[in-house]
């Protein structure tokens, strides 16, 4: 049970009901002019046939996934109107353009400033040919390098993370950058804005990005003139407005912060109190992230970079910014008790590279004993479903810790959906019953392990920006390893409850279901 509702609803709620208002007040005006069109239903008929046929079959020949054109299709065939409509506005890839170039310009200046080292390639093929091969494909096909002189630190315990947090961000001398999904002004980000704010009238350069959907129930419209009364400069990522916009699917859902370049937190929570269990809207809050402390923090302090100058282009000197590892290769040295090999990587949903689900499916490919995950939604393709059934029944032991308590219960329900196929095949489900889990893990084999943003649902493997860490051969991973054994021990494994037969209906309502999910 919730323990809590929510009672401060900030004022950006005002704005988001305004803008669900104007929008519906768009499709309606739309809808009339349709109707008083009948008298050429014939001809809009025959139109729209052609139209949904011709985009089908251009959607049907396209590289994107199965699972995720699929449904889109379908919904095409059965309401031609409503499904060209939706798919135009939500699904088609070539409305984005405009802002394809704008990354496309910004990142042939930003990423070419990345350098890998290839003795730590070579280290790494020494220690594992396969560990390699995952990381040679972030390389190649995402633009991030793998880095060996990072210290890392992995916090199961969100207050520990953000306490932590607090400590570097004092230590700040040159600049502080932020960038989240969600932030709430209030507790937990107080003590955060607090110190921003000592810094920035220290001298050192602060900029903070959130994203407008995620934060819009959490902050005030004054948000940004306060902080940049601060001294804060802040920006707002794909600004919620009261019109069609088909740009507006596409979402920031990064947690990066990046202090001087040298150090760097990532992980699963953004900066809003139920992610410290200050409030319980969802029962006990559980989630996790890292700490980095060396080369690799470069590649976030590039990830933030890429956003901040795509919302507005304004950095003519990128290198002020990016350490003398990046441009060189050479590397300073971080006292730590073992060289592990670090990997922060980006995945965006404007190139054709499906890079967080690709790491995550490469990893259940390559294991041979275990691979465990969390996620607090469980959405995924047929691919993704496949690979991780075939991994099962090799006798890899796969398991998926998904939530107890939800926070969307439509959401919820598309999740359960996907246990039945899963199990048969010997996948081994778990939710945790203490509360939301919120985490995004994954560990194989105990060597291999990746940590950051990425949902096992569509919306963050196809549609979100995200980030993600790789991480091989690091102590980090035997801390989440234990994590994930006190995950098992607080969860109920509902594996058997899904083995049996489920009747027509449910099944029928499944399928429906799944039918939106490209829109959940």
């Amino acid at each position: 049970m919730r323990t809590e509702e929510r009672t401060s609803v900030k004022n950006s709620i005002g704005r988001l009901v305004f803008v669900t208002l104007s929008v519906i007040m768009q499709v309606i005006w739309i809808c009339v002019l349709v109707i008083r069109l009948n008298r050429y239903s014939v001809g809009i008929s025959l139109f729209s046939s052609i139209a949904s046929f011709l985009i089908v079959l251009r959607l049907y020949g396209t590289h994107t996934n199965a699972a995720y054109k699929m449904p889109w299709i379908m919904l095409i065939m059965a309401f031609p109107i409503m499904g060209l409509c939706l798919y135009l506005m939500l699904g088609y890839p070539g409305i984005t353009r405009g802002m394809r170039r704008r990354f496309e310009n910004i990142d042939s200046g930003l990423l070419g400033r990345l350098y890998q080292d290839e003795q730590v390639q070579e280290q790494m093929q020494k220690s594992s040919l396969n560990a390699a091969n995952q990381s040679g494909y972030i390389w190649k096909h995402g633009g991030y390098p793998v880095y060996q002189n990072t210290e890392v630190s992995f916090y199961r315990d969100t207050i520990r993370g953000l306490e932590e947090q607090k400590k570097e961000l004092l230590r700040a001398e040159h600049f502080i950058f932020m960038e989240y999904h969600a932030i709430e002004d209030a507790e937990a980000f107080g003590g955060i804005r607090k110190i921003l704010a000592e810094k920035a009238a220290e001298g050192v350069e602060v900029r903070v990005i959130y994203d407008d959907i995620g934060s819009i129930g959490f902050i005030n419209p004054d948000f940004i003139s306060r902080m940049e009364a601060d001294g804060i400069a802040c920006r707002v990522f794909n600004p919620l407005i009261p019109f069609l916009n088909v740009f507006m699917n596409h979402r920031d859902h990064r947690k990066i912060t990046v202090i001087d370049g040298q150090v760097g937190f990532t992980g699963g929570y953004n900066l809003a109190d139920e992610y410290f269990n200050i409030t319980h809207p969802y029962g006990q809050w559980k989630d996790s992230g890292l700490k980095l402390t060396g080369d690799a923090v470069t590649s976030l302090t590039v990830m933030f970079l890429e956003m901040w100058n795509a919302i507005q282009m304004t950095d003519s000197d990128y290198d002020k910014y990016l350490s003398a590892a990046c441009r060189t290769g050479d590397s300073m040295t971080v006292p730590a008790k073992m060289q592990c090999f670090v990997q922060p990587y980006a995945d965006s949903p404007l190139d054709d590279e499906l890079v967080g689900e690709n790491v995550y499916m490469n990893l259940v490919r390559s294991a041979e004993t275990y691979v465990y995950f969390t996620t607090p939604y469980l959405i995924i393709s047929d691919e993704f479903g496949r690979e991780l059934e075939l991994a099962a029944k090799r006798g890899v032991d796969v398991r998926i810790v998904t939530p107890g308590i939800p926070d969307k219960a439509v959401v919820y329900k598309l999740t359960r959906s996907y246990y039945a196929g899963l199990v048969r095949t010997g996948v081994r489900i778990y939710e945790y019953t203490p509360g939301f889990l919120h985490a995004k893990q994954c560990i194989c084999d105990g060597r291999l392990a990746v940590c950051g943003t990425i949902n096992l649902d569509y919306r963050s493997l196809y549609l979100h920006f995200e980030n993600g860490v790789l991480l091989y051969n690091c102590d980090a991973i035997k801390d989440m390893r234990r994590d994930f054994d006190e995950l098992f021990e607080a969860s109920r494994e509902v594996t058997k409850n899904y083995q049996s037969k489920r009747s027509t209906v449910l099944r029928m309502g499944e399928c429906i279901l799944r039918l939106f999910a490209p829109l959940m």
